[in-house]
């Protein structure tokens, strides 16, 4: 999939939970979320592919797994837009992947999706 550009990720992910029937209220925005954690896989991200390791071991689906992280990668995004925090890039990476690693399929199970 790392051969793809973006916008073809983002379809198919679109199109696999179109045709598995699942029910998004935003399919594009869930779709860029599966494409964020997917490429961060495929970049290796070391906090990114061990918390997919962890998540899968304690019980979650590679599909649901996606999706913890993806809760992550939102609440990051949803931070650095709503406060007027002036952290560079290097301190901003450290407070998402500090997030990732705390991250357990217990915690993402507590919260409603």
């Amino acid at each position: 999939m790392v051969e793809l550009d973006e916008q073809e990720r983002i379809a198919l992910v679109e199109t696999y939970h179109r045709v598995a029937r699942i029910e998004l209220p935003n399919v594009t925005a869930h779709a860029a979320l599966h494409a964020i954690v997917e490429n961060q896989i495929a970049l290796n991200l070391e906090p990114v592919v061990r918390a997919m390791d962890r998540l899968g071991k304690e019980g979650l689906t590679r599909h649901d797994a996606v999706h913890a992280i993806g809760s992550i990668v939102a609440e990051h995004l949803f931070d650095i837009l709503r406060t007027d925090q002036n952290d560079d890039a290097a301190t901003s990476r450290a407070r998402y992947y500090v997030a990732v690693e705390r991250l357990t399929a217990e915690s993402w199970r507590r919260v409603e999706h």
